[in-house]
């Protein structure tokens, strides 16, 4: 379901976070679905539960989840998550192609790499 790579530069919170993101998003993991409890998921991944229970927490204030006391975290419906990530992921990238702008590069060279047809 999930993996950690110790390697990683990100914090384990933040890959684990980004797992659940994409399986949520992808339907993987589809409404409704109950998550792994923190303990399970913790000792699953040999990792400390606090690191589990941080990445929930973000999941949940991005809307990805929800939290039902004695019952546990389920996935709430895709609809306001995806639109909340996809407006993050769009004022990124208005934030870099205000900047690459601002080194020179062209709207042509940036429909090109948006098109997939350059690569460099």
């Amino acid at each position: 379901m999930i993996q950690v790579n110790f390697r990683d530069a990100r914090p384990i919170y933040e890959q684990v976070r980004d797992g659940f993101r994409q399986l949520i998003l992808t339907q993987a993991l589809p409404a409704d679905s109950k998550m792994p409890s923190v303990r399970e998921l913790a000792a699953q991944l040999a990792i400390n539960p606090n690191t589990i229970q941080r990445a929930y927490r973000e999941l949940e204030a991005e809307g990805y989840i929800v939290s039902v006391p004695g019952r546990g975290s389920f996935v709430r419906e895709r609809g306001g998550a995806a639109a909340a990530r996809r407006r993050e992921l769009l004022e990124k990238f208005d934030a870099l192609t205000a900047e690459l702008r601002v080194l020179g590069v062209s709207d042509a060279e940036l429909t090109e790499r948006i098109r997939g047809e350059k690569h460099d």
